[in-house]
Protein backbone atom coordinates (compact mmCIF):
# COMPACT_ATOMS: atom_id res chain seq x y z
CA UNK A 1 0.00 0.00 0.00
CA UNK A 2 1.22 3.51 -0.82
CA UNK A 3 -0.56 5.10 2.14
CA UNK A 4 1.05 4.70 5.55
CA UNK A 5 -0.83 2.36 7.89
CA UNK A 6 -0.67 4.00 11.32
CA UNK A 7 -3.86 2.96 13.11
CA UNK A 8 -5.47 -0.49 12.90
CA UNK A 9 -8.76 0.56 14.53
CA UNK A 10 -11.28 1.35 11.79
CA UNK A 11 -13.52 3.01 14.38
CA UNK A 12 -10.90 5.77 14.29
CA UNK A 13 -9.92 5.84 10.60
CA UNK A 14 -11.59 6.46 7.24
CA UNK A 15 -9.40 5.77 4.18
CA UNK A 16 -9.94 2.94 1.71
CA UNK A 17 -6.76 1.22 2.93
CA UNK A 18 -8.25 0.96 6.41
CA UNK A 19 -11.55 -0.37 5.05
CA UNK A 20 -9.63 -3.17 3.32
CA UNK A 21 -7.80 -4.00 6.55
CA UNK A 22 -11.01 -3.91 8.60
CA UNK A 23 -12.51 -6.50 6.25
CA UNK A 24 -9.60 -8.76 7.25
CA UNK A 25 -9.41 -8.12 10.98
CA UNK A 26 -12.97 -7.28 12.00
CA UNK A 27 -16.40 -8.83 11.89
CA UNK A 28 -19.66 -6.90 12.13
CA UNK A 29 -23.24 -7.65 13.14
CA UNK A 30 -24.33 -8.08 9.52
CA UNK A 31 -22.52 -8.65 6.25
CA UNK A 32 -23.42 -7.12 2.90
CA UNK A 33 -23.73 -9.47 -0.06
CA UNK A 34 -22.21 -7.34 -2.84
CA UNK A 35 -24.04 -9.29 -5.53
CA UNK A 36 -27.59 -9.09 -4.13
CA UNK A 37 -27.23 -6.05 -1.83
CA UNK A 38 -28.87 -8.13 0.92
CA UNK A 39 -27.81 -7.88 4.55
CA UNK A 40 -26.90 -11.33 5.77
CA UNK A 41 -26.36 -12.43 9.37
CA UNK A 42 -22.79 -12.39 10.63
CA UNK A 43 -22.25 -11.90 14.37
CA UNK A 44 -25.98 -11.23 14.52
CA UNK A 45 -28.21 -14.20 13.75
CA UNK A 46 -31.32 -12.14 13.12
CA UNK A 47 -33.29 -9.02 13.94
CA UNK A 48 -36.81 -7.92 14.76
CA UNK A 49 -38.38 -4.48 14.49
CA UNK A 50 -40.41 -4.05 17.68
CA UNK A 51 -41.66 -0.78 16.23
CA UNK A 52 -40.29 1.77 13.77
CA UNK A 53 -37.66 3.02 16.23
CA UNK A 54 -36.91 -0.10 18.29
CA UNK A 55 -34.72 -2.86 16.85
CA UNK A 56 -33.87 -6.14 18.59
CA UNK A 57 -30.71 -7.92 17.46
CA UNK A 58 -29.99 -11.56 18.35
CA UNK A 59 -26.34 -12.62 18.58
CA UNK A 60 -24.34 -15.78 18.00
CA UNK A 61 -23.01 -17.38 21.18
CA UNK A 62 -19.76 -18.71 19.69
CA UNK A 63 -17.90 -15.54 18.65
CA UNK A 64 -14.40 -15.16 20.06
CA UNK A 65 -12.13 -12.16 20.23
CA UNK A 66 -8.56 -12.64 19.07
CA UNK A 67 -7.41 -12.95 22.70
CA UNK A 68 -9.69 -15.98 23.15
CA UNK A 69 -12.41 -14.30 25.19
CA UNK A 70 -16.05 -14.68 24.14
CA UNK A 71 -18.01 -11.78 22.68
CA UNK A 72 -21.07 -10.82 24.77
CA UNK A 73 -24.13 -8.64 24.38
CA UNK A 74 -22.43 -6.19 26.77
CA UNK A 75 -19.55 -5.79 24.29
CA UNK A 76 -21.96 -4.99 21.45
CA UNK A 77 -23.98 -2.47 23.47
CA UNK A 78 -20.80 -0.86 24.82
CA UNK A 79 -19.31 -0.45 21.34
CA UNK A 80 -22.38 1.29 19.91
CA UNK A 81 -22.97 3.48 22.96
CA UNK A 82 -19.31 4.50 23.03
CA UNK A 83 -19.14 5.39 19.33
CA UNK A 84 -22.46 7.23 19.59
CA UNK A 85 -21.07 9.36 22.42
CA UNK A 86 -19.40 12.68 21.68
CA UNK A 87 -16.69 11.65 24.13
CA UNK A 88 -15.48 8.99 21.72
CA UNK A 89 -14.51 11.42 18.93
CA UNK A 90 -14.65 8.39 16.65
CA UNK A 91 -14.66 8.73 12.88
CA UNK A 92 -17.80 6.61 12.97
CA UNK A 93 -19.65 8.85 15.44
CA UNK A 94 -21.32 10.85 12.68
CA UNK A 95 -22.76 7.66 11.20
CA UNK A 96 -24.15 6.33 14.48
CA UNK A 97 -25.33 9.71 15.73
CA UNK A 98 -27.79 9.95 12.83
CA UNK A 99 -29.96 7.25 14.34
CA UNK A 100 -28.79 5.80 17.70
CA UNK A 101 -30.40 6.90 20.94
CA UNK A 102 -28.99 4.04 23.02
CA UNK A 103 -28.14 0.32 22.89
CA UNK A 104 -29.50 -1.82 25.72
CA UNK A 105 -28.59 -5.38 26.76
CA UNK A 106 -31.82 -7.37 27.07
CA UNK A 107 -30.37 -10.89 27.50
CA UNK A 108 -27.02 -12.68 27.18
CA UNK A 109 -27.56 -12.90 23.41
CA UNK A 110 -29.82 -9.94 22.57
CA UNK A 111 -29.34 -6.19 22.31
CA UNK A 112 -32.13 -3.65 21.85
CA UNK A 113 -31.34 -0.55 19.80
CA UNK A 114 -33.45 2.54 20.47
CA UNK A 115 -33.45 4.85 17.46
CA UNK A 116 -33.90 8.62 17.44
CA UNK A 117 -36.16 8.36 14.41
CA UNK A 118 -36.96 6.11 11.48
CA UNK A 119 -33.72 5.29 9.66
CA UNK A 120 -33.72 2.66 6.90
CA UNK A 121 -29.92 2.25 6.66
CA UNK A 122 -29.38 0.88 10.18
CA UNK A 123 -28.44 -2.64 9.06
CA UNK A 124 -26.18 -1.26 6.34
CA UNK A 125 -24.37 0.94 8.86
CA UNK A 126 -24.03 -2.05 11.16
CA UNK A 127 -22.52 -4.07 8.34
CA UNK A 128 -19.87 -1.65 7.12
CA UNK A 129 -18.92 0.93 9.74
CA UNK A 130 -19.10 -0.26 13.36
CA UNK A 131 -16.32 -2.60 14.49
CA UNK A 132 -17.07 -4.43 17.73
CA UNK A 133 -14.80 -4.00 20.75
CA UNK A 134 -14.67 -5.50 24.23
CA UNK A 135 -16.61 -3.64 26.90
CA UNK A 136 -14.45 -0.96 28.49
CA UNK A 137 -11.90 -0.93 25.66
CA UNK A 138 -11.69 2.84 25.38
CA UNK A 139 -12.54 3.98 28.92
CA UNK A 140 -12.47 0.93 31.21
CA UNK A 141 -9.50 2.17 33.22
CA UNK A 142 -11.33 5.33 34.21
CA UNK A 143 -9.41 7.35 31.63
CA UNK A 144 -10.26 7.75 27.97
CA UNK A 145 -7.83 6.04 25.61
CA UNK A 146 -8.98 6.47 22.02
CA UNK A 147 -5.81 4.76 20.76
CA UNK A 148 -6.42 1.59 22.78
CA UNK A 149 -6.78 -0.52 19.62
CA UNK A 150 -4.60 1.55 17.30
CA UNK A 151 -1.65 -0.87 17.35
CA UNK A 152 -2.72 -3.79 19.56
CA UNK A 153 -5.99 -4.67 17.85
CA UNK A 154 -8.20 -7.25 19.55
CA UNK A 155 -11.15 -7.96 17.30
CA UNK A 156 -13.29 -10.81 15.96
CA UNK A 157 -12.42 -11.07 12.25
CA UNK A 158 -10.91 -13.83 10.10
CA UNK A 159 -7.34 -12.56 10.62
CA UNK A 160 -5.55 -11.49 13.80
CA UNK A 161 -2.58 -9.17 14.12
CA UNK A 162 0.69 -11.08 14.49
CA UNK A 163 2.95 -8.01 14.42
CA UNK A 164 2.72 -4.35 13.47
CA UNK A 165 5.36 -1.74 12.69
CA UNK A 166 3.35 1.46 12.06
CA UNK A 167 4.14 2.97 8.69
CA UNK A 168 6.26 -0.02 7.68
CA UNK A 169 4.73 -3.49 7.92
CA UNK A 170 1.69 -5.33 9.23
CA UNK A 171 1.57 -9.12 9.54
CA UNK A 172 -1.82 -10.85 9.78
CA UNK A 173 -2.39 -14.52 10.56
CA UNK A 174 -5.54 -16.55 10.03
CA UNK A 175 -7.61 -16.69 13.24
CA UNK A 176 -8.30 -20.38 13.68
CA UNK A 177 -11.18 -19.73 16.11
CA UNK A 178 -13.02 -17.45 13.68
CA UNK A 179 -16.74 -18.27 13.78
CA UNK A 180 -17.28 -17.99 10.02
CA UNK A 181 -15.71 -19.48 6.93
CA UNK A 182 -11.96 -19.42 7.42
CA UNK A 183 -9.89 -17.74 4.69
CA UNK A 184 -7.81 -19.93 2.36
CA UNK A 185 -4.58 -17.96 2.80
CA UNK A 186 -2.86 -18.37 6.17
CA UNK A 187 -0.75 -15.21 6.32
CA UNK A 188 -1.00 -11.74 4.80
CA UNK A 189 1.88 -9.27 4.98
CA UNK A 190 0.97 -5.64 4.30
CA UNK A 191 3.90 -3.38 3.44
CA UNK A 192 3.97 0.41 3.09
CA UNK A 193 5.80 1.28 -0.15
CA UNK A 194 4.98 4.88 -1.20
CA UNK A 195 6.68 4.71 -4.61
CA UNK A 196 4.66 2.97 -7.33
CA UNK A 197 7.85 2.16 -9.24
CA UNK A 198 9.26 0.31 -6.25
CA UNK A 199 5.98 -1.59 -5.92
CA UNK A 200 6.22 -2.52 -9.60
CA UNK A 201 9.78 -3.78 -9.24
CA UNK A 202 8.81 -5.82 -6.18
CA UNK A 203 5.88 -7.40 -8.02
CA UNK A 204 8.08 -8.33 -10.98
CA UNK A 205 10.65 -9.94 -8.70
CA UNK A 206 8.06 -11.86 -6.70
CA UNK A 207 8.32 -9.71 -3.56
CA UNK A 208 4.68 -8.59 -3.82
CA UNK A 209 1.52 -10.46 -4.79
CA UNK A 210 -1.11 -7.69 -4.83
CA UNK A 211 -1.15 -3.99 -5.72
CA UNK A 212 -4.14 -1.65 -5.96
CA UNK A 213 -4.75 1.93 -7.09
CA UNK A 214 -2.56 1.10 -10.07
CA UNK A 215 -2.52 3.65 -12.94
CA UNK A 216 -4.26 2.17 -15.97
CA UNK A 217 -1.27 2.42 -18.34
CA UNK A 218 1.00 0.62 -15.88
CA UNK A 219 -1.64 -2.01 -15.09
CA UNK A 220 -2.16 -2.75 -18.80
CA UNK A 221 1.52 -2.83 -19.75
CA UNK A 222 2.70 -4.98 -16.83
CA UNK A 223 -0.40 -7.15 -17.02
CA UNK A 224 0.57 -8.06 -20.58
CA UNK A 225 3.75 -9.75 -19.30
CA UNK A 226 4.03 -13.23 -17.72
CA UNK A 227 5.10 -11.60 -14.43
CA UNK A 228 1.72 -10.15 -13.43
CA UNK A 229 -2.03 -10.24 -13.98
CA UNK A 230 -4.02 -7.06 -14.59
CA UNK A 231 -7.41 -7.21 -12.93
CA UNK A 232 -9.95 -4.43 -13.40
CA UNK A 233 -13.11 -4.14 -11.37
CA UNK A 234 -15.98 -1.80 -10.64
CA UNK A 235 -15.63 1.18 -8.35
CA UNK A 236 -18.63 2.94 -6.77
CA UNK A 237 -17.13 6.33 -7.62
CA UNK A 238 -18.95 8.18 -10.39
CA UNK A 239 -18.15 11.38 -12.27
CA UNK A 240 -20.69 14.04 -13.19
CA UNK A 241 -21.15 17.63 -14.29
CA UNK A 242 -23.29 19.67 -11.87
CA UNK A 243 -25.21 22.56 -13.42
CA UNK A 244 -26.49 25.70 -11.68
CA UNK A 245 -30.13 25.11 -12.55
CA UNK A 246 -31.21 27.26 -9.60
CA UNK A 247 -29.47 30.32 -11.04
CA UNK A 248 -27.37 31.04 -7.96
CA UNK A 249 -24.61 32.55 -10.09
CA UNK A 250 -27.00 34.15 -12.57
CA UNK A 251 -30.78 34.15 -11.96
CA UNK A 252 -31.44 34.59 -15.68
CA UNK A 253 -28.51 32.52 -16.90
CA UNK A 254 -28.75 29.87 -19.61
CA UNK A 255 -28.37 26.99 -17.13
CA UNK A 256 -31.76 27.84 -15.61
CA UNK A 257 -33.29 26.65 -18.92
CA UNK A 258 -33.95 22.91 -18.98
CA UNK A 259 -33.43 22.82 -22.77
CA UNK A 260 -29.88 24.11 -22.29
CA UNK A 261 -29.19 21.51 -19.61
CA UNK A 262 -30.51 18.76 -21.88
CA UNK A 263 -28.35 20.10 -24.70
CA UNK A 264 -25.29 19.82 -22.48
CA UNK A 265 -26.17 16.19 -21.75
CA UNK A 266 -26.51 15.43 -25.47
CA UNK A 267 -23.18 17.16 -26.21
CA UNK A 268 -21.02 14.90 -24.02
CA UNK A 269 -19.49 11.73 -25.45
CA UNK A 270 -19.48 9.90 -22.13
CA UNK A 271 -18.94 6.46 -23.70
CA UNK A 272 -15.60 7.47 -25.18
CA UNK A 273 -14.60 9.29 -22.00
CA UNK A 274 -15.20 6.12 -20.00
CA UNK A 275 -13.43 3.85 -22.49
CA UNK A 276 -10.39 5.92 -23.38
CA UNK A 277 -9.85 8.35 -20.49
CA UNK A 278 -10.87 6.32 -17.44
CA UNK A 279 -10.46 2.83 -18.90
CA UNK A 280 -10.62 -0.56 -17.27
CA UNK A 281 -14.14 -1.37 -16.10
CA UNK A 282 -15.37 2.23 -16.35
CA UNK A 283 -18.71 2.72 -18.10
CA UNK A 284 -20.82 5.64 -19.25
CA UNK A 285 -23.70 6.37 -16.85
CA UNK A 286 -26.94 8.30 -17.28
CA UNK A 287 -28.20 8.50 -13.69
CA UNK A 288 -27.21 10.60 -10.67
CA UNK A 289 -26.06 7.44 -8.87
CA UNK A 290 -24.03 4.30 -9.54
CA UNK A 291 -25.99 1.55 -11.33
CA UNK A 292 -24.91 -0.96 -8.64
CA UNK A 293 -26.49 1.08 -5.85
CA UNK A 294 -29.80 0.14 -4.26
CA UNK A 295 -32.54 2.35 -5.71
CA UNK A 296 -30.56 3.56 -8.73
CA UNK A 297 -33.32 3.09 -11.32
CA UNK A 298 -31.80 2.66 -14.77
CA UNK A 299 -35.11 3.36 -16.52
CA UNK A 300 -34.53 7.09 -16.05
CA UNK A 301 -34.20 9.26 -19.16
CA UNK A 302 -30.88 8.87 -21.00
CA UNK A 303 -29.49 11.53 -23.35
CA UNK A 304 -27.64 9.89 -26.23
CA UNK A 305 -24.50 11.54 -27.53
CA UNK A 306 -25.90 13.71 -30.30
CA UNK A 307 -24.12 17.04 -31.02
CA UNK A 308 -26.69 17.96 -33.68
CA UNK A 309 -29.52 17.51 -31.16
CA UNK A 310 -27.56 19.59 -28.65
CA UNK A 311 -27.25 22.46 -31.14
CA UNK A 312 -30.95 22.18 -31.99
CA UNK A 313 -31.91 22.44 -28.30
CA UNK A 314 -29.59 25.40 -27.76
CA UNK A 315 -31.22 27.21 -30.67
CA UNK A 316 -34.67 26.37 -29.34
CA UNK A 317 -33.66 27.78 -25.96
CA UNK A 318 -32.57 31.04 -27.60
CA UNK A 319 -28.83 30.38 -27.79
CA UNK A 320 -28.17 29.52 -31.47
CA UNK A 321 -24.62 30.88 -31.16
CA UNK A 322 -23.98 29.29 -27.77
CA UNK A 323 -22.90 31.19 -24.66
CA UNK A 324 -19.85 31.45 -22.37
CA UNK A 325 -19.69 28.94 -19.51
CA UNK A 326 -17.19 28.68 -16.68
CA UNK A 327 -16.62 25.08 -15.56
CA UNK A 328 -14.58 24.21 -12.47
CA UNK A 329 -12.67 20.93 -12.05
CA UNK A 330 -10.16 19.52 -9.57
CA UNK A 331 -9.16 16.06 -10.88
CA UNK A 332 -8.87 13.92 -14.02
CA UNK A 333 -7.55 16.70 -16.20
CA UNK A 334 -7.92 14.72 -19.43
CA UNK A 335 -11.62 14.10 -18.73
CA UNK A 336 -12.10 17.76 -17.74
CA UNK A 337 -10.59 18.85 -21.06
CA UNK A 338 -12.75 16.36 -22.96
CA UNK A 339 -15.87 17.83 -21.34
CA UNK A 340 -14.75 21.31 -22.37
CA UNK A 341 -13.97 20.18 -25.93
CA UNK A 342 -17.33 18.46 -26.40
CA UNK A 343 -19.24 21.51 -25.20
CA UNK A 344 -17.10 23.86 -27.31
CA UNK A 345 -17.96 21.72 -30.34
CA UNK A 346 -21.66 22.62 -29.99
CA UNK A 347 -20.98 26.33 -29.52
CA UNK A 348 -20.62 26.69 -25.75
CA UNK A 349 -17.49 28.77 -25.01
CA UNK A 350 -16.01 26.93 -22.04
CA UNK A 351 -13.62 28.58 -19.61
CA UNK A 352 -12.14 25.58 -17.78
CA UNK A 353 -10.87 26.41 -14.29
CA UNK A 354 -8.71 23.58 -12.97
CA UNK A 355 -8.20 24.16 -9.25
CA UNK A 356 -7.47 22.39 -5.96
CA UNK A 357 -10.42 20.64 -4.34
CA UNK A 358 -10.37 23.02 -1.37
CA UNK A 359 -10.73 26.02 -3.67
CA UNK A 360 -13.63 24.40 -5.51
CA UNK A 361 -15.39 23.56 -2.25
CA UNK A 362 -14.97 27.10 -0.99
CA UNK A 363 -16.25 28.69 -4.20
CA UNK A 364 -19.20 26.28 -4.37
CA UNK A 365 -20.19 27.08 -0.79
CA UNK A 366 -20.14 30.78 -1.74
CA UNK A 367 -22.38 30.01 -4.76
CA UNK A 368 -19.75 31.26 -7.19
CA UNK A 369 -19.64 28.22 -9.50
CA UNK A 370 -22.00 27.90 -12.50
CA UNK A 371 -20.90 24.32 -13.28
CA UNK A 372 -18.33 21.86 -11.98
CA UNK A 373 -16.96 18.43 -12.76
CA UNK A 374 -17.25 16.41 -9.55
CA UNK A 375 -16.94 12.83 -8.39
CA UNK A 376 -18.42 10.87 -5.50
CA UNK A 377 -17.55 7.44 -4.10
CA UNK A 378 -20.48 7.12 -1.65
CA UNK A 379 -18.07 5.94 1.03
CA UNK A 380 -18.28 2.50 -0.51
CA UNK A 381 -22.02 2.32 0.31
CA UNK A 382 -24.11 0.61 -2.36
CA UNK A 383 -27.23 2.64 -1.67
CA UNK A 384 -28.54 5.68 -3.52
CA UNK A 385 -29.00 7.37 -0.13
CA UNK A 386 -25.21 7.73 0.08
CA UNK A 387 -25.14 10.03 -2.94
CA UNK A 388 -28.67 11.52 -3.04
CA UNK A 389 -28.78 13.12 0.39
CA UNK A 390 -25.31 14.62 -0.10
CA UNK A 391 -26.06 16.21 -3.45
CA UNK A 392 -29.79 16.93 -3.41
CA UNK A 393 -30.79 17.71 0.17
CA UNK A 394 -31.68 21.31 1.01
CA UNK A 395 -28.80 21.41 3.52
CA UNK A 396 -26.06 20.77 0.96
CA UNK A 397 -24.25 23.40 -1.10
CA UNK A 398 -23.68 20.61 -3.63
CA UNK A 399 -27.39 20.88 -4.43
CA UNK A 400 -27.55 23.40 -7.26
CA UNK A 401 -30.97 22.32 -8.53
CA UNK A 402 -33.03 24.79 -6.49
CA UNK A 403 -35.74 22.12 -6.43
CA UNK A 404 -37.29 22.06 -2.94
CA UNK A 405 -39.73 19.29 -3.87
CA UNK A 406 -36.83 17.09 -4.96
CA UNK A 407 -35.03 17.74 -1.67
CA UNK A 408 -38.14 16.69 0.26
CA UNK A 409 -38.50 13.59 -1.92
CA UNK A 410 -34.90 12.51 -1.31
CA UNK A 411 -35.27 13.04 2.44
CA UNK A 412 -38.53 11.05 2.52
CA UNK A 413 -36.65 7.95 1.35
CA UNK A 414 -34.82 8.00 4.68
CA UNK A 415 -38.01 8.31 6.70
CA UNK A 416 -39.28 4.82 5.97
CA UNK A 417 -37.81 1.40 6.66
CA UNK A 418 -39.91 -0.15 3.87
CA UNK A 419 -37.30 -1.06 1.25
CA UNK A 420 -39.78 -1.34 -1.61
CA UNK A 421 -41.12 2.10 -0.76
CA UNK A 422 -37.58 3.46 -0.72
CA UNK A 423 -37.02 2.01 -4.18
CA UNK A 424 -40.14 3.77 -5.46
CA UNK A 425 -39.05 7.09 -3.96
CA UNK A 426 -35.54 6.89 -5.38
CA UNK A 427 -36.92 5.87 -8.75
CA UNK A 428 -39.05 9.02 -8.77
CA UNK A 429 -36.16 11.19 -7.59
CA UNK A 430 -33.62 9.80 -10.06
CA UNK A 431 -36.21 10.14 -12.83
CA UNK A 432 -36.84 13.77 -11.97
CA UNK A 433 -33.13 14.60 -11.86
CA UNK A 434 -32.75 13.05 -15.30
CA UNK A 435 -35.85 14.71 -16.80
CA UNK A 436 -34.81 18.13 -15.52
CA UNK A 437 -31.16 17.46 -16.42
CA UNK A 438 -29.91 18.91 -13.14
CA UNK A 439 -26.72 16.91 -13.75
CA UNK A 440 -24.89 15.63 -16.75
CA UNK A 441 -23.87 12.15 -15.46
CA UNK A 442 -20.59 11.05 -17.04
CA UNK A 443 -19.05 7.72 -16.09
CA UNK A 444 -18.27 5.25 -13.35
CA UNK A 445 -14.68 4.72 -12.30
CA UNK A 446 -12.57 1.60 -12.43
CA UNK A 447 -10.30 -0.03 -9.88
CA UNK A 448 -7.11 -1.46 -11.35
CA UNK A 449 -5.06 -4.16 -9.64
CA UNK A 450 -1.83 -5.95 -10.41
CA UNK A 451 -1.54 -9.49 -9.05
CA UNK A 452 0.94 -12.31 -8.85
CA UNK A 453 0.14 -14.94 -11.50
CA UNK A 454 -0.30 -17.36 -8.59
CA UNK A 455 -3.07 -15.36 -6.88
CA UNK A 456 -6.82 -15.82 -7.32
CA UNK A 457 -8.47 -12.51 -6.37
CA UNK A 458 -12.27 -12.30 -6.90
CA UNK A 459 -13.82 -8.94 -7.74
CA UNK A 460 -17.14 -7.69 -6.39
CA UNK A 461 -19.53 -5.22 -8.08
CA UNK A 462 -19.32 -2.68 -5.24
CA UNK A 463 -15.59 -2.18 -5.85
CA UNK A 464 -14.48 -3.09 -2.32
CA UNK A 465 -11.42 -5.37 -2.35
CA UNK A 466 -12.11 -8.39 -0.11
CA UNK A 467 -8.71 -9.98 0.28
CA UNK A 468 -10.11 -12.49 2.75
CA UNK A 469 -11.74 -14.21 -0.24
CA UNK A 470 -8.45 -14.63 -2.09
CA UNK A 471 -6.69 -17.95 -2.57
CA UNK A 472 -3.62 -19.43 -4.22
CA UNK A 473 -4.26 -21.02 -7.59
Amino acid sequence: MSEEILNLDYNYTTKREYIILAQLTDATLFELDPETQQMNPSIATGYDWVDETTLDITLRDDVKFHDGSMLTAEDVAYTYNWIGSTLSESNATGVVDRWLETAEVTSPTTVRFHLKSVYPLVLRDMSNRIMLRKSGTYDGSGEIDRDAMASNLISTGPYKVASFEPGTKLVLERFEDFFGDKPAIGKIVVRNIPDIGTQQAELMSGGLDWMFKVPLDLAESLGATPMAQHSSGADLRVGFLVLDAAGYTNPDGPLTNVLVRRAINHALNTKEMAEYLIGGSAEAIHTACHPAQFGCDQSAAAYEYDPAKAKELLAEAGYPDGFPLEIWAYRDKAASEAIAADLTAVGIEVDLRYVKLGSLNQARAAREIPAYFGTWGSGGTSDTAAIARIHFSDESDRNMSGDDALAELVLSAEQTADQEKRKEIYSEAIGKIANEAYWAPLFSYSANYLLSPELEFPLDPDGLPRLQNSSWK
